[in-house]
């Protein structure tokens, strides 16, 4: 392994505990984006074109985007009065250690079950890219409308909020 998969792989690992263990929301959220971008990174190292580029494009472009623009239409950026991080960080870093651990026994021992393969997949970036806007161009509309009328619900909420007396 290389010194850039080590790295990548530790500034993931800080993009997803940061996510986890501070309290203001916008900072989680832009967290949660280092983390999608470093997954990126890793997926673009190991020749998975296409799932880093999805990873790119879906989760940067426009999950972790919706994300940021929700709790700011919505006013959860406030700034918290007792610190960066919350109260139960210590819980909250168990619980992420326990679950890393599950994950990592089960990998390991999956290892054994997974078939060596000799010749890489034949599928490439470019007949994903077609089949995405031939045979599946439905469901990708339909995840597109999702994230639209998600993002203009966001937008109704907050402006439904600002017009309400307090």
């Amino acid at each position: 392994m290389s010194a850039i998969f080590y790295l990548l792989a530790v500034i993931t690992l800080a993009g997803g505990l940061a996510t986890v263990l501070l309290k203001q929301l916008v900072h989680c959220a832009l967290a949660a984006t280092v983390a999608f971008a470093g997954l990126a990174l890793l997926f673009l190292q190991l020749d998975a074109q296409f799932a880093g580029f999805a990873q790119i494009l879906v989760y940067i472009g426009a999950v972790a985007i919706l994300i940021v623009f929700a709790i700011l239409l919505t006013h959860g950026s406030h700034m918290p009065k007792d610190g960066v991080f919350s109260r139960s960080w210590a819980l909250g870093l168990v619980i992420a250690a326990g679950v890393f651990a599950i994950l990592g026994w089960a990998v390991l021992a999956g290892i054994s079950a997974v078939p060596r393969q000799n010749a890489p997949p034949s599928a490439t970036v470019r007949d994903i890219g077609e089949a995405l806007v031939g045979r599946y161009v439905l469901p990708l509309e339909i995840v597109a409308l999702l994230l639209t009328a998600a993002t203009i619900g966001a937008v109704v909420v907050a402006m439904h909020e600002k017009a309400s007396p307090r």
